[in-house]
């Protein structure tokens, strides 16, 4: 390994991709301020549930890190965060023992539910981890072949709620599976992001992103619609009892407002090099977000 200028530890930190972080953190958040709303609340298992989420996240980047220089994605050509393996600060080699290391800890990690949520924990580990995996890895890699959205929507969105919600709960609820979906979405855009300003790149390596298969204007609306998701779910769970109508009110400006100027950025920077900043302020918008709808359900 070939460290940075900043250090090791800095490096290693980089190439975990802190900004795609609020990803793994914000359904762990939700589905816990709903828990606590709802008088079920476990400190224990949502430890769990967030150590192994962001683990995962890790891993799965890692993995990107590794297989993308391997398939060619990450190159000289592309514009965007640097990549530790493409830019040979980290060897290949030790970029996959890092991936297995940190799977392996996540999968540890992961054990600690199964007092929580019995082995239904386990099943819901063992794929998150192969999906992680298979997500730019193996012989069908899922970012290869436009699965990438899906992924992230039902593993970081879906699946992350609601396992956490049920490991504290025992049960999952209508809620649970709104915050799920409106997460997911936005979780989502990170990807969609990405992929919009890498579609070049991505076309010349075969990887099959949405993007690439469709082109801008249904990235575009893809992004779009994911917000107009996000409003749906605030709705429904205002409709539901669980939201005041002034916290419906602030949920539904802050999001629309912060939606409507992410896509305005996002369809005119046509060059990667715009899109960079938007990519960390999509994460930003998740955490935002999340936060605000867990003080809303919880205060």
């Amino acid at each position: 390994m070939t460290e940075g200028p900043k250090g090791t530890f800095a490096l290693w930190a980089e190439a975990a991709r802190p900004r795609t972080l609020p990803a793994a953190v914000a359904p762990v958040m939700v589905a816990s301020a709903l828990a606590l709303k709802d008088g079920v609340f476990s400190g224990t298992a949502a430890g769990f549930c967030l150590g192994f989420a962001v683990l995962i996240q890790i891993g799965t980047n890692f993995a990107n890190d590794y297989y993308d220089f391997i398939k060619g994605a990450d190159n000289l050509d592309r514009v965007g965060p640097r990549r530790a393996v493409a830019a040979g600060l980290i060897a290949p080699e030790i970029m996959k023992r890092a991936m297995i290391l940190v799977f392996g800890v996540a999968f540890i990690t992961g054990l600690g539910l199964l007092p929580f949520g019995g082995w239904p924990m386990l099943v819901i580990g063992v794929a998150s981890i192969f999906c992680g995996f298979i997500y730019t890895g193996g012989p069908y890699p899922l970012a290869y072949h436009g699965w990438g959205d899906l992924f992230v929507f039902v593993f970081f969105g879906l699946v992350a709620v609601c396992a956490t919600y049920f490991v504290q709960a025992g049960t999952i609820t209508a809620n649970a599976w709104w915050l799920g979906a409106g997460v997911g979405v936005l979780s989502t855009n990170i990807l969609v992001v990405n992929n919009y300003r890498d579609i070049e790149t991505d076309r010349a390596a075969n990887k099959r992103t949405l993007a690439v298969r469709f082109g801008r204007t249904f990235a575009e609306v893809q992004f779009a619609a994911a917000h107009v998701v996000w409003l749906l779910v605030v709705a429904a769970l205002w409709h539901a009892g669980s939201l005041q109508v002034w916290e419906w009110a602030v949920l539904s400006a802050v999001g629309l407002g912060e939606g409507l100027r992410q896509l305005l950025v996002l369809r005119r920077n046509r060059e990667p090099t715009g899109l960079i900043r938007l990519l960390g302020q999509t994460g930003r918008h998740l955490a935002v977000m999340a936060v605000l709808i867990s003080l809303a359900l919880t205060l």
